[in-house]
């Protein structure tokens, strides 16, 4: 979230970029992601038998109608907060092909509605957890760091597509460092820019969000803004404070805490990152 990154005027509802100035760009390395097949939601655990899969509340069209979308522009206050926040995951990426409602818990409460679309592009969220027939995910929306679960049994798991991102994006706010790891091994570490002491960089565990370029680009040629927000401001530019990854024309910011909690990366940290695919965990250590 730096300069001219917030969005403006964006409807929570579109889940679309708001102004001519942004436009989606492909995920260049979405072919290296590995679809998971076979059934899903049934369980057998390891002393036999099969555990019984929790039926979703039903959700009439009156109130379907009244659920915020989970986007980066919205909050949504009875999700549940994540419970492990620097907990590293196995990778597993959904998307959403149709939008999906999202339950505080397996068979509680409906809370949002997950849409097949954020900021332009394909939604892509990771899994933290699994139970017979749900997915627990990281949300994209205020509260930061805040969870839902998405009914994935049986017809439902045809409205899922699930991928497994072998990347993990590390950033330690404190060292000023940014590496990138594929399958456990680095493909290298990089000195960065991080928010200033005002506007500190939220840790925690997030995610990709989406890549996005500018037409008339200023400071980076790409952006990739994640699911999480700034700590310190509620909005930045008219947008929602979305912190994000991008890169800076003058390398002296390389090493200081100088952003608004934005990390500004250099130029090669850049170009490789474009090409991870969207919902690929990103770890934010202090």
């Amino acid at each position: 979230m730096d300069d001219e990154f917030e969005p403006e005027g964006q409807p929570p509802e579109s889940g679309r970029v708001p102004r001519g100035a942004w436009t989606a760009v492909a995920l260049a390395a979405a072919g290296a992601a590995l679809l998971f097949t076979g059934i899903r939601g049934c369980s057998e655990p390891p002393g036999g038998g099969y555990v019984a899969v929790v039926a979703p509340a039903s959700v009439p069209a009156e109130k379907y109608t009244t659920l915020a979308q989970a986007t980066t522009f919205t909050s949504i206050p009875a999700a549940a907060p994540d419970q492990d926040p620097f907990g590293v995951t196995d990778g597993m990426v959904v998307h959403p092909m149709t939008p999906q409602i999202v339950y505080v818990s397996p068979g509680g409460k409906p809370i949002a509605v997950l849409p097949t679309t954020e900021l332009g592009g394909p939604t892509w969220v990771p899994v933290v957890q699994s139970s017979p027939g749900w997915d627990q995910v990281l949300l994209p929306s205020r509260p930061d760091r805040t969870t839902g679960w998405i009914y994935t049994y049986g017809s439902a798991s045809g409205s899922l597509m699930v991928r497994s991102s072998p990347y993990l994006i590390w950033i330690q706010v404190g060292a000023r460092k940014l590496t990138i790891d594929d399958s456990g091994t680095s493909l290298g570490t990089w000195t960065v820019a991080v928010g200033a002491p005002q506007t500190p960089t939220p840790t925690g565990r997030t995610f990709l969000l989406a890549l996005l370029a500018p037409t008339d680009p200023t400071y980076s040629p790409l952006i990739l803004p994640l699911g999480t927000h700034s700590n310190a401001l509620s909005t930045y530019g008219g947008g929602p404070g979305t912190v994000g990854l991008h890169g800076w024309p003058n390398p002296s910011v390389f090493g200081e805490a100088v952003s608004n909690g934005c990390v500004r990366v250099p130029a090669k940290a850049l170009q490789l990152l474009s090409r991870i695919p969207l919902g690929t965990l990103v770890m934010i250590s202090p």
